[in-house]
């Protein structure tokens, strides 16, 4: 009889549900299980050995202990899960084999067991040695999907038309930006800290950028850099932002609500918006969406911005933690910029 590898699988898990914002006492890396380095014959599952864990901010409202979203709530005591990276180690699924590199909804774990379905986003990863493996969770993968998606399908973008972009630096941020200069716009961004403006004007080509920690005055701030107005808001943050934008957007302005990290809490908010009556005689259109509704749209996605990439017209930033003991410390950071552009974890070496 073969003699199957036995490993421990360390593994991320929810404590207890979170209303607020997250921290790191809300999660526990958990060791002592140990898992057979195969897939059970008949089960159709595969066996992956996780590379990388992408930290994104939807996967606070799965923390929550609420059932109406898109997403059901992770379960307490239990691993958590997230988009990754993984190889494929053992499979009894046709159309997996041992070597496969794959994207999708995977643990957070070292090793993980899946089986196929629509839910997880699973695809098979393309090697490229001109594109680091981990852009295929932020520049080529949900993250710069969501701002691809978010910009031409629902920001409706005109030559010339004015951008603000708010998280500028986040994961999604820095792409919408770069596509909008690319596309002939006219961008500016926001975000909290001096590195990250700097890196917003020196390094990912916006017009102007501002650090809002330092402005006493929103509102100002942006007849400042926007005196005839805003054609297009990509609203990473809500709060006070959105609300200020609300009363500087132009006739017709589209504002895409892709983020609300600036919220404290996703069910109780506190905070509400105040100058939506602009809306009306503005005519301005506010939609809210999610990169999953625009799936058709992903291999012109992905042609477009891989050659974008390689052409050296689009640079990508991210902030790679290693080990998936600091796979929580990475996730709670998102909540207070402590991030420098895509969040990832590298859980193994490839």
């Amino acid at each position: 009889m073969e003699q199957v590898e036995m490993v421990e699988n360390k593994k991320v898990i929810l404590k207890k549900y979170v209303d607020g914002i997250p921290t790191e006492e809300d999660m526990e890396v958990k060791l002592g299980e140990t898992i057979e380095l195969k897939a059970p014959k008949g089960s159709s599952c595969f066996l992956v050995k996780n590379l990388y864990l992408s930290c994104d901010p939807y996967m606070r409202g799965r923390m929550r202990d609420f059932h109406g979203s898109y997403l059901p709530p992770f379960v307490p005591g239990q691993r958590i899960e997230g988009f990754g990276l993984a190889r494929v180690i053992d499979s009894d699924d046709v159309n997996y084999k041992p070597g496969d590199i794959i994207s999708g909804i995977i643990g957070w774990e070292e090793y993980s067991l899946l089986r196929s379905s629509d839910s997880l986003q699973l695809r098979k990863i393309q090697l490229d040695e001109d594109i680091p493996l981990s852009y295929h969770l932020g520049l080529l993968g949900m993250a710069g999907f969501t701002a691809y998606a978010g910009f031409y399908e629902i920001c409706c973008p005109k030559k010339g038309d004015s951008v603000f972009v708010s998280a500028a630096s986040g994961a999604v941020g820095q792409l919408v930006g770069q596509l909008a200069k690319l596309h002939g716009c006219y961008v500016v961004g926001s975000a909290g800290s001096k590195q990250k403006v700097d890196l917003l004007k020196h390094k990912l080509g916006f017009d102007e950028a501002f650090n809002y920690k330092e402005e006493a005055d929103l509102d100002a701030a942006l007849k400042r850099y926007f005196p005839e107005g805003i054609n297009i808001y990509f609203d990473n943050v809500g709060g006070s932002m959105l609300d200020v934008a609300l009363l500087n957007m132009k006739v017709r302005g589209r504002i895409a609500l892709c983020g609300m990290v600036s919220l404290q809490s996703l069910s109780s908010s506190s905070q509400g918006i105040n100058n939506l009556y602009n809306a009306i005689p503005k005519r301005i259109r506010l939609e809210g969406f999610l990169q999953s509704d625009y799936l058709h749209i992903f291999p012109q996605f992905l042609e477009h911005v891989k050659g974008y990439y390689k052409e050296g017209k689009i640079v990508y930033i991210e902030d790679m933690s290693e080990g998936i003991e600091l796979a929580p410390a990475a996730l709670v950071g998102l909540f207070s910029g402590k991030n420098i552009g895509k969040q990832v974890v590298r859980v193994a070496k490839e």
